[in-house]
């Protein structure tokens, strides 16, 4: 059964569908922890709910952490818990060199668009502005492993995701998560085959 420490952000979606795919057997694996950058995220309720450790990890500037002791802290936090896999799941912090390298190769990244398009945190907005433009057809979802680059590491999976011209921003964005959370249940899939395989 492998460990996953699931860091989030937000709502925690696609944490629920984590944990779901847990839950029925769908995965071999167990969520050991959440953390989240933001106390208030409600996907740390979505963790004590399902009885899993939720752990607030805000960046507390008063404390005076730079970026790399809230990576050292966060690290240590992890390494605790021991995980086989980090999962990024709508987690909004940019992970910096030395937490990247101490985990090289177990972190994977939910992004909501295709490789090479629309990085950072406003992706599925981007996609639907170009849409509007006449620049794209479609946007779509990407699993990846974590480098020290934006939303640029080795490609896991990805999924396209249709824009019609009826769509709102809202629909799409309800169509991104949906698939997002296929995707991502899947790639964990994979990359726990992948990793008994080298075994």
């Amino acid at each position: 059964m492998k460990r996953l420490v699931v860091l989030i952000s937000g709502y925690g979606s696609n944490l629920q569908a984590i944990l779901n795919a847990c839950r029925r057997g769908e995965l071999p694996a167990k969520v050991v922890a959440v953390i989240s950058n933001k106390a208030d995220a409600f996907g740390l309720q979505r963790a004590i709910d399902a009885g899993v450790p939720a752990i607030p990890l805000p960046f507390y500037r008063d404390l005076h952490f730079d970026r790399a002791g809230y990576d050292e802290v966060l690290a240590d936090v992890i390494e605790s818990y021991r995980p086989d896999l980090i999962v990024c799941a709508g987690w909004m912090r940019i992970l910096g060199p030395a937490f990247v390298r101490r985990f090289a190769g177990k972190i994977i990244n939910l992004h909501p668009a295709l490789p090479g398009t629309f990085p950072g945190t406003r992706s599925i907005a981007e996609a639907f502005e170009a849409f509007q433009r006449g620049e794209i057809q479609h946007t779509g979802v990407m699993v990846h492993y974590v480098d020290e680059g934006v939303d640029t590491g080795p490609v896991i999976a990805t999924c396209e995701v249709p824009i019609y011209p009826t769509d709102s921003l809202q629909d799409l964005e309800r169509r991104v998560h949906e698939t997002e959370h296929k995707l991502l249940v899947a790639s964990i899939w994979d990359v726990i085959g992948s990793q008994e395989a080298e075994k």
